[in-house]
């Protein structure tokens, strides 16, 4: 109980910074597209750059970002067939969209932050990128495929700041580029930037709900995806790896498990705007899953001891 307690004494700040960007967004008539713009072209990427310049490079650290996008992928197109059985509309689509991801950066990132240090969060910024990939990959695809082909899901993907801020810090690293201690110390301070910012945008999002709508189905149906498969997917893979494959370390063990129990992705109410959705309903559904995060995470956190 002290534990859980403790965890969850750090993260309550965290929701004042969501309150103080609703705040913003009600009050200050702040523009969550402008600051999403900010930190999709220049923050992330030079979160990502600074994690390729300071990170060990070795194949587990590098195989991070690829097992969330195969998890992610692999729920987003069960949930796309089984969504047939639940709705008839768009919807469908933005349940598998939100199935794969989770807010594992604007919301996960200053909880890790919070929880690990310096060079664990680091490997859960790898995972972040598997996320982006996804939302951009198969996620962008599969929520719109009525009107977009795989090779335009591949061109969304390739206009990514991201991956090339992360090919670019990666080939510094191997190549023992002489600037690049100095480049990450500056970069580093992006980091922080993302964290507030992030947070920030979760509060921008919920300002932006212009109305309370109930679906029981859909939080259900992307509760089940996000708070009990997801875990269980990590907690088996976790498993597998300390019994059989020993490829990850315990490290790299705790960042897997504390990215499985992210709430939901704050980018599914953008998906559900465009789409024409039931953004309201979706809405709905990430703050629900937002505040159910601040009492889930400290307590799985306490019980596995991360």
């Amino acid at each position: 109980m002290i534990i859980f307690l403790t965890l969850l004494a750090k993260i309550i700040p965290l929701y004042v910074v969501i309150l103080i960007g609703f705040l913003s967004g009600k009050l200050l008539k702040v523009h969550k597209e402008s600051l999403a713009k900010i930190l999709l072209y220049i923050i992330v990427p030079a979160v990502m750059l600074q994690t390729a310049l300071t990170t060990r490079i070795a194949a587990n650290t590098l195989s991070l970002p690829i097992l969330p996008f195969l998890i992610g992928t692999a729920f987003a197109i069960f949930f796309y067939h089984a969504g047939k059985f639940f709705y008839k509309d768009a919807t469908r689509n933005i349940l598998a969209f939100t199935s794969g991801t989770a807010n594992v950066g604007y919301f996960g990132l200053p909880v890790a932050i919070l929880l690990f240090p310096p060079e664990v969060v680091n490997f859960y910024v790898l995972a972040i990128l598997g996320s982006v990939v996804y939302q951009n990959s198969v996620g962008f695809y599969i929520t719109a495929s009525s009107h977009h082909s795989p090779r335009e899901a591949l061109v969304h993907v390739l206009t990514l700041p991201t991956l090339y801020a992360f090919a670019l810090g990666i080939a510094l690293n191997l190549g023992n580029f002489p600037l690049r201690l100095p480049m990450a110390e500056f970069l580093q301070n992006f980091r922080g930037a993302y964290a507030v910012l992030g947070m920030m945008m979760v509060g921008l999002g919920i300002a932006d709900m212009k109305r309370l709508a109930f679906d029981g189905k859909f939080i259900s149906l992307a509760f089940f995806a996000k708070f009990l498969l997801w875990p269980a997917a990590m907690i088996g893979i976790i498993f597998l790896d300390q019994t059989i494959f020993h490829f990850f370390t315990p490290q790299i063990h705790h960042v897997l498990l504390l990215y499985s129990l992210m709430p939901m992705a704050a980018d599914t109410v953008s998906v559900a705007t465009l789409h024409r959705a039931e953004p309201e309903k979706a809405a709905l559904a990430v703050f629900l899953s937002t505040l159910l995060a601040l009492i889930s995470i400290p307590l799985v956190v306490s019980l596995f001891g991360i």
